[in-house]
């Protein structure tokens, strides 16, 4: 009896020891798992998805090396937590000199048919050259950066597993592009919701928000649809009545174009304040009240930019919608740090 009680007690503790080294089902998205109701990813011939490419990208986007003193690297400027964004107006960059713009969250940034406020940039890959050779930003060389990299033998290894060359520039911008594109956020309560998953729930609220957003009315959704909420236009929206900075001017030299800016996505917008191309809104209920005002006078002011007469309920509605943007799997996300 003793004897069959010991192998019924053996083998409780071995089906429990397998339990317990079972994986648990993970609480976040996998690597490159499009959201519902998202398009595909288009890759550019050559730079493919593959995992290599990926932890190459994520190793250089963390790394202060990318940096000509090695005091800043991508992450600095854009935290996982802030949807990749930053919580300042204008980020520091080496020797703590200010940026010019506010830094720009990354999330979706795949589907984005061009980079920089102004759309100056064509492609991921072109976009990476910017903050490198910004004074204000790296301040550094790409080649330079190339000979640097190449002298450390982990970079080194790492570029002929991904690319089969050496750490060079086509290597550099190939993988940190390869890594953004795997920032995909889709995954907020609004999402759940309009998905119809039985967890979702959207209060009160928020509801009457999102039916304001989606209306005639406000129109808000007029720049700020489709599935990233944002038409990738170039607008002003009376933020100022003269500005310093020339916005899409600065690439098209077409009057028409001074201060227009690429029009933003709002997914996970309650995460990335301040707001505006220069950071000047502190917060939501700022941003809210600007629309509502219809802004100031500016020549090139888009139409759309009106007074709303929206009650403070209202605007605290649409406050509410905005704020239930927010995937709080994307930002918590571990394979992203």
């Amino acid at each position: 009896m003793l004897r069959r009680a010991f192998c019924i007690l053996l083998i409780l503790l071995v089906c429990s020891c397998e339990d317990e080294e079972q994986p648990l089902p993970s609480l976040y998205p996998t690597l490159m798992e499009v959201p519902v109701g998202f398009p595909p990813i288009d890759f550019p011939e050559g730079n493919e998805f593959s995992q290599e490419r990926w932890e190459l990208g994520k190793k250089l986007f963390y790394d202060p090396v990318m940096s000509v003193d090695s005091s800043v690297s991508c992450a600095s400027c854009h935290h996982p937590s802030l949807s990749f964004s930053d919580n300042v107006a204008l980020s520091l960059g080496v020797d703590d000199l200010l940026g010019t713009r506010n830094a720009s969250p990354l999330a979706n940034v795949a589907y984005h048919p061009y980079f920089t406020r102004e759309g100056g940039v064509p492609s991921l890959e072109m976009q990476v050259l910017v903050p490198i050779q910004e004074h204000n930003e790296f301040a550094f060389n790409i080649v330079l950066l190339a000979d640097k990299l190449s002298e450390d033998s982990v970079y080194v290894q790492m570029a002929l597993d991904a690319y089969d060359r050496t750490p060079d520039p086509f290597v550099i911008t190939r993988a940190l592009a390869n890594f953004e594109r795997s920032l995909l956020s889709g995954n907020s309560r609004y999402d759940q919701h309009i998905n119809s998953l039985a967890e979702a729930v959207l209060t009160a609220s928020e509801l009457r928000g999102m039916d304001l957003f989606f209306s005639e009315r406000t129109q808000c959704s007029s720049c700020h649809g489709g599935f990233n909420f944002t038409n990738y236009a170039f607008e002003n929206n009376g933020l100022y009545e003269e500005y310093k900075d020339i916005g899409r001017f600065r690439f098209s030299n077409e009057v028409g174009d001074s201060s227009l800016f690429k029009v933003p996505s709002l997914r996970n917008v309650s995460l990335t304040a301040p707001y505006m191309h220069d950071g000047s809104m502190a917060d939501l209920e700022t941003v809210v009240a600007h629309y509502v005002s219809g802004g100031k006078d500016y020549s090139n002011k888009s139409e759309l930019i009106r007074p709303l007469d929206l009650t403070l309920d209202e605007q605290t509605d649409l406050r509410r919608f905005l704020e239930s943007l927010t995937d709080d799997e994307f930002v918590d996300n571990p394979i992203f740090r």
